[in-house]
């Protein structure tokens, strides 16, 4: 349950934006590309969360970012990045990749597997400008977070998790059908819960595969309805 009465903000799947390149199959939970909604323009510092769905050996050619902490979440498939620092790196399902923008930096994701890959990416501006650029990656097993919250990447070095230059978390959980997981949300704080799979209900409502739960300050109960692969983001 919530500790307030406002109406949970569920941003189903079939509302969200988006495009079919053919080789990428896009969704965006927020604003992006040509996909514009004054509605939906971020949620704190969280600015992107796009749904990729990238065809067998397709991918994004070579560009630049700035100024932006962007993590990428494979929920299947495998992603393989190189950039203009010279780093390569191919990330599998249920792991994690972020690179910091900073002050610039050129990469391609490339989908160089015989199957489907699918990501979550998200982007988190950062506390502050004008550092140089950076990328890593880190395995997450899935084990290690069974029934429980896992923190995936974070700005707090304690964390010892992948590090963003951002006040955020992104965690991770799996959750077994019929049993739940807590979490509780400061002042001050927004986070976005998308379920990668499976279903879970809120305060009575049900969050499917893929949608969207925008939560306010407040301590929430997530029951999984079936078993359920969470991804959360926690960030001022």
């Amino acid at each position: 349950m919530t500790t307030d009465t406002q109406t949970l903000d569920i941003r189903r799947f079939d509302s969200l934006g988006g495009a079919d390149h053919g080789w990428l199959n896009a969704k965006h939970h927020f604003s992006f590309s040509s996909y514009q909604d004054p509605d939906r323009m971020g949620w704190g510092r969280i600015r992107v969360w796009n749904d990729d769905l990238i065809a067998p050996h397709t991918g994004f050619a070579p560009h630049g970012h700035e100024d932006m902490e962007i993590i990428t979440y494979v929920r299947a498939g495998a992603i393989t990045h190189e950039d203009s620092l010279g780093n390569k790196g191919r990330t599998e399902a249920g792991d994690v990749q972020v690179m910091s923008a900073g002050t610039g930096i050129r990469h391609s994701e490339h989908n160089h597997e015989d199957v489907e890959t699918a990501i979550f990416q998200i982007w988190v501006i950062p506390d502050h400008t004008g550092d140089a650029p950076s990328w890593g990656a880190k395995p997450f097993p899935k084990a290690d977070r069974a029934g429980s919250w896992q923190i995936l990447a974070s700005g707090d070095a304690a964390d010892e998790a992948l590090p963003i230059r951002a006040d955020a978390r992104v965690l991770g959980a799996t959750v077994k059908a019929g049993e739940g997981l807590d979490y509780e949300l400061d002042e001050g704080r927004y986070a976005y819960l998308v379920p990668a799979t499976g279903r879970i209900s809120v305060d009575g409502e049900t969050v499917n595969a893929r949608d969207g739960l925008a939560l306010r300050p407040g301590t929430y109960r997530f029951t999984a309805e079936e078993e359920a692969e969470l991804i959360l983001v926690d960030a001022r």
